[in-house]
């Protein structure tokens, strides 16, 4: 391994220790909770009580320390035989092999057991494959803080729930060890992180905080491999806003060590590289920061729904073509000046609450090596796509990423050139629908050549997916420098994937790209073609998840959370029918959501250019009226 590693492994820390030894890494291994039984336990008792009377009619238990502590609370206190007995004539579920064993040390065997990786998702597919829990009482065994999401899932398959704690995670009693790794960790002196726990991930922040150390933590764990041992930890790390970079195919500390061991060194170097090139860590701070749009990407309440348009500035304009007509697409998009000056005119034009900047999604591939050109008639061709390992080896890294330096200064003009309050959006393409243009060569109706080598099983295409992540992160970052206020991934082509394969192949890319984001920057993350993946695009807090037209937007919003901004969704020809039916759809989808903060109101593609520039008009103006708040 050969890596400074620290871990904060408790209960078998001189274990941690010794694996990580062995597998040739300097161990940092601070104790980081312990555990603490809820003394008196009058909950527990009651609900003993509960179940012996024959209250309650299903039992989960999620840990096997928890149930023991359980057995410890109310032992004092009413007759332990007459529970355990009790327990075995009710529906049991046990979360994972602990359970499983803390029970059977008690005589017990449980009705069911959940599969790995044991989380609640896990859990509540087992309940809604063997168990009806509809208009019963739920006794749910908790351990630490309360699961929402588990206990919302329960309550919506009809259950009642009775949540039981029966013990919580403080500090350890001598913190010293975890405050030294919080320290080297904020130094940037670790080189990996090992999360064996989700209540790790608090006690570390928490020791942070109590040393002021919070913002150069987070800024050392962006250049640290972060390694958690199952998805239940991992969320908790996402949930705090930390990067996860490696999952153990088994949610096992041997299997965690090991094949930390196996990618340490390689994720160290990468993400080291990562950090060299995107080295901001605070967001720039600007007036239209308190902008409706900004605010909205936010989740905050606004007056009124921000507006604007995919395509805002385009063929449909008179204006826009008037330069075109002087000027090949290309040689547009290295024009600064111009660049704003379109996008400028569409913003007075239309009204609308902030500005994406013009370019196109490709010409980042043209310092990668490949040959692009925008054909008459066939839009974008690759003369020299990658199709097998040797091709994607030969690709350059962004290794100057100045070589797009007429993107960033269209930013800078744009800043420059429109009213501080309007936010300005920079943009890239999203790495699977990059990578389908770099292998296809343009367009494509099946993606053939791109799935034959997304599952070539030899390395290629995370070698592809590598350096096309890398070259957005770098490229974004460079564009939010330059003065954009937030930025947006275009996943024009990933509604040719199910869900299943965009977990596997897109999204581990996806998470890592967001992650290396500047720090408080909006991020809104735009897939077409595909509903099911809407769940899956929320990838961190900062997240504004953009929804096209083939789904209604209050359903998308609800599957997606309405914790988390999203914008859409109005379908694009709708702007080409009469202004008073604009404004019935207007009004029709504003109304679906009516009352959730955070929505951004937008099309769910790109203004078609055979749209009228007075519809457009019309929109916006039906979304500032309808959309006001007394």
């Amino acid at each position: 391994m050969g890596c400074r590693v620290a871990a904060l492994e408790s209960r078998r820390a001189g274990d941690m220790e010794r694996m990580i030894q062995k597998y040739g890494g300097e161990p940092f291994v601070s104790p980081s909770m312990r555990e603490v039984p809820v003394e008196p336990n009058r909950e527990a008792i009651d609900f003993a009580y509960r179940l012996i009377t024959g209250q309650v009619g299903v039992v989960i238990l999620t840990t096997g320390v928890g149930f023991r502590y359980l057995i410890r609370a109310i032992e004092p206190h009413l007759d332990k035989q007459r529970f355990l007995d009790a327990l075995s004539d009710v529906t049991t579920i046990c979360r994972g092999p602990k359970p499983v064993a803390a029970m059977r040390e008690f005589g017990l065997t449980p009705t069911h057991r959940v599969p790995e990786p044991n989380t609640w998702r896990e859990l509540l597919q087992t309940i809604d494959a063997q168990v009806s829990i509809a208009n019963q009482v739920v006794g749910l065994q908790e351990y630490g803080v309360s699961n929402a999401s588990l206990v919302a899932g329960l309550e919506a398959r009809g259950a009642t729930v009775e949540p039981v704690r029966v013990y919580g995670w403080e500090l350890p009693v001598d913190p010293t060890l975890l405050e030294e790794n919080v320290r080297a960790l904020a130094a940037g002196q670790r080189d990996l992180l090992l999360v064996t726990s989700a209540h790790q991930v608090v006690n570390l922040l928490r020791t942070a905080d109590r040393l002021q150390l919070v913002d150069p933590l987070r800024e050392g764990l962006r250049g640290t491999v972060i390694a958690s041992i199952g998805p239940t930890t991992s969320q908790m790390l996402e949930e705090c806003e930390i990067h996860v970079d490696l999952e153990p195919t088994h949610p096992k500390m041997g299997h965690l060590v090991v094949q930390a061991a196996e990618r340490g060194v390689p994720l160290v170097k990468s993400k080291r590289r990562w950090q060299i090139m995107a080295p901001s860590s605070q967001s720039i701070k600007h007036p239209s920061d308190q902008s409706l749009f900004v605010r909205a990407c936010r989740g905050e309440a606004t007056e009124r729904t921000p507006v604007w348009m995919m395509r805002q500035a385009g063929r449909y304009m008179q204006e826009y073509r008037e330069v075109r007509a002087k000027h090949s697409f290309l040689e547009l998009c290295h024009n600064p000046q111009l660049c704003s000056e379109v996008m400028c005119t569409a913003v007075d034009r239309l009204g609308v609450d902030a500005a994406i900047i013009f370019s196109d999604l490709l010409p980042i591939l043209v310092p990668l090596g490949f040959d692009l050109e925008f054909a008459a008639g066939d839009g974008p061709v690759i003369h020299n796509p990658v199709r097998d390992r040797d091709g994607v080896k030969g690709i350059r890294d962004l290794e100057n990423p100045q070589e797009l330096d007429f993107v960033y200064e269209t930013v800078r003009h744009t800043r420059a050139d429109l009213p501080e309050g309007i936010p300005v959006i920079g943009f890239a393409g999203s790495p699977f629908t990059l990578a389908s243009y770099a292998i296809e060569g343009g367009g494509s109706r099946t993606y053939l050549n791109t799935k034959k080598l997304m599952r070539a099983n030899d390395g290629t295409w995370e070698i592809l997916m590598e350096k096309l992540s890398f070259a957005i992160t770098t490229y974004l970052n460079l564009q939010i420098g330059a003065g954009a206020q937030c930025v947006q991934l275009f996943d024009s082509w990933a509604g040719c994937l199910s869900s299943t394969d965009y977990v596997r192949f897109v999204l581990p890319w996806m998470k890592q790209i967001i992650a290396g984001i500047t720090p408080g920057v909006p991020v809104i993350n735009f897939a077409t073609g595909n509903p099911e993946l809407l769940p899956l695009m929320r990838i961190d807090r900062r997240t504004v998840v953009g929804v096209d037209w083939r789904v209604p937007l209050d359903v998308a919003w609800k599957r997606i959370g309405h914790d988390c901004p999203v914008q859409g969704n109005l379908d694009p020809a709708v702007l080409l029918a009469d202004p008073d039916v604009i404004r019935e759809e207007v009004a029709s989808l504003l109304e679906s959501v009516k009352g959730l903060d955070g929505h951004i109101f937008n099309l769910g593609h790109g203004i078609h250019k055979e749209t009228p520039v007075d519809h457009a008009i019309a929109l916006v103006e039906s979304v500032k009226e309808l959309s006001r708040r007394d």
